[in-house]
């Protein structure tokens, strides 16, 4: 994570122009050669000018974008068989880069709401309660800027009660159940949760 930061903020600093998303994941992954384990990966970037959001995606992280509090959007995820994801690595049997799916989401309006996580919330969160605490937020602030930090620690915590209630109906279960296999509630996981929120974009003058 820390390699595609430093990479996105590198050419943030080359110009106007928007980060390439895909070049991200590849500096990462090259300045990340040699540490074992193994990753999926979502690397988001917004174009200010143009509206559009270019997404690359490897394994089973993702987003949704929602608008007035509906999904409208959910990322695909890659997985060679039910919790099996593809995984960036080192090792032979690792996936590289060139495997990545890469995107464009065109036309963001001003208040769309992107939400991006790891396996941990998507296989314990339905759209639809996330969509719950949209609303719930968008009562709260008025219409206004919502707090994406606090939006996001909300649904983190959603997401982590999900995966420890074994009466809960997942969609990690639903899955499993569509893959012949027997599965009670959430799934145990790391969970992380990035909020992003669209507004107009704003010039000076001097």
């Amino acid at each position: 994570m820390n390699h595609a930061k430093q990479a996105a903020t590198n050419m943030s600093a080359v110009g106007a122009a928007p980060v390439d998303a895909g070049k991200v994941l590849r500096e990462a992954y090259v300045n990340n050669f040699g540490i074992q384990g193994s990753s999926t990966a979502c690397i988001l970037s917004l174009d200010k000018e143009r509206g559009t959001l270019h997404a690359v995606n490897v394994g089973d992280s993702g987003f949704m974008v929602f608008r007035d509090a509906k999904c409208m959007l959910k990322s695909p995820t890659q997985q060679r068989r039910f919790n099996c994801p593809f995984q960036l690595g080192n090792h032979v049997s690792s996936d590289r880069p060139q495997v990545a799916l890469e995107f464009v989401v065109e036309e963001l309006a001003p208040g769309d709401i992107i939400v991006l996580g790891t396996d941990g919330l998507l296989d314990n969160m339905f759209a639809s309660e996330i969509e719950e605490v949209l609303v719930a937020f968008n009562k709260v602030s008025g219409g206004r800027d919502i707090d994406c930090a606090e939006v996001a620690s909300t649904i983190a915590t959603m997401a982590l009660y999900n995966s420890l209630d074994k009466d809960n109906i997942s969609p990690f279960q639903m899955e499993a159940q569509k893959a012949g296999l027997e599965h009670a509630g959430g799934k145990i996981d790391d969970i992380t949760v990035v909020v992003a929120h669209v507004v107009e974009s704003t010039t000076s003058s001097d």
